[in-house]
């Protein structure tokens, strides 16, 4: 069975674009920029606290991990009331994975990560800007191991470093949106959230291993063993849209990565569950604006197709 946060994350296209470390002592206090992407911080070791514009600052203690989707600048600190520094200028990013300040009293791991900028949107509005999954979270245990091989490879540097740190970065990053979505309080997270209940993401799972099939409400609620009504009900609540609405939109996501690819109007209309090229391009038209043959040719398609970069420090 597929399921839907792995082939979403599949078309996402995810690259672990940096591992860093980050070491501390005394008193300190480090102002990083604004992350127009995806990226954890786990603490290894000792506390710190993190500041984000408009909210009380947030104390980080050992064993802690932190998610920031597209977040604003923010402000890491063995102590809030400290005036911060430049976190870029401070340290040689360009030369170097880990940075040094002070001793090593507090010790940080952070992974940003890369998408096909055209897609990353189905990630970061499914997640709250600041996510923290504390020391005691279930989902925290299962980081831990994780996070000592991913911190001894960015220390040793062996052979097949860059490779081995990207993978298991990228294996954090899938076991921090299993703990958002296992969360019972907090912030939302959207289609994560809705992809772990069992009969929602049953729901969703069927739809992404046969999107071509004539799915129907009446379908969906009864293969999860719900009325339609119920079903309509709590797929809406927990996705944020009604069960074909998100269908189509996921079906033009999947040829819309198609034809970047170079497949044909007519191949991409069948794989989607279009009888013809006629009512594919009606409802590709409809979700983006423009016929699909002529969707790659337009300029705001190519802008927004172009990766993002990746970025030093924390």
């Amino acid at each position: 069975m597929i399921d839907s946060l792995s082939e979403i994350l599949s078309l996402l296209d995810v690259r672990s674009a940096r591992c860093t470390r980050f070491e501390a002592g005394g008193g300190w206090a480090f102002k990083f920029p604004a992350k127009p992407r995806l990226k954890f911080v786990a603490v290894l070791r000792g506390e710190c606290w993190i500041m984000l514009p408009g909210e009380d600052p947030h104390r980080l203690l050992a064993g802690d991990t932190f998610l920031l989707a597209e977040a604003p600048e923010y402000i890491l600190a063995s102590d809030p009331r400290l005036i911060p520094q430049d976190g870029i200028a401070a340290f040689d990013w360009e030369h170097s994975d880990v940075a040094h300040h002070g001793g090593s009293e507090t010790v940080l791991l952070a992974g940003s990560f890369v998408f096909e900028a055209i897609y990353i949107r189905l990630l970061l509005d499914a997640l709250p800007s600041f996510l923290l999954i504390p020391s005691g979270d279930l989902a925290a245990a299962a980081l831990r191991d994780l996070l000592a091989v991913l911190d001894r490879e960015i220390r040793v540097g062996q052979m097949g470093t860059s490779l081995v740190t990207q993978r298991l970065a990228e294996v954090l990053l899938v076991q921090v949106l299993r703990g958002c979505a296992a969360r019972s309080g907090g912030p939302r997270c959207g289609w994560i959230a809705a992809a772990a209940d069992p009969q929602i993401g049953a729901a969703l799972n069927l739809m992404h291993a046969d999107i071509a099939h004539r799915w129907t409400v009446a379908d969906l609620a009864r293969a999860v063993g719900m009325s339609r009504s119920a079903f309509a009900f709590a797929f809406k609540q927990k996705v944020g849209a009604p069960p074909l609405d998100y269908l189509l939109r996921w079906r033009m996501e999947v040829a819309r990565d198609a034809l970047r690819r170079g497949e044909t109007v007519a191949i991409v209309a069948t794989r989607v569950g279009y009888a013809s090229e006629s009512a594919f391009g009606n409802a590709f038209k409809r979700i983006y604006g423009t016929a699909p043959k002529r969707y790659w040719s337009s300029t705001d398609a190519q802008e927004h197709y172009a990766s993002s970069e990746p970025v030093n420090g924390l």
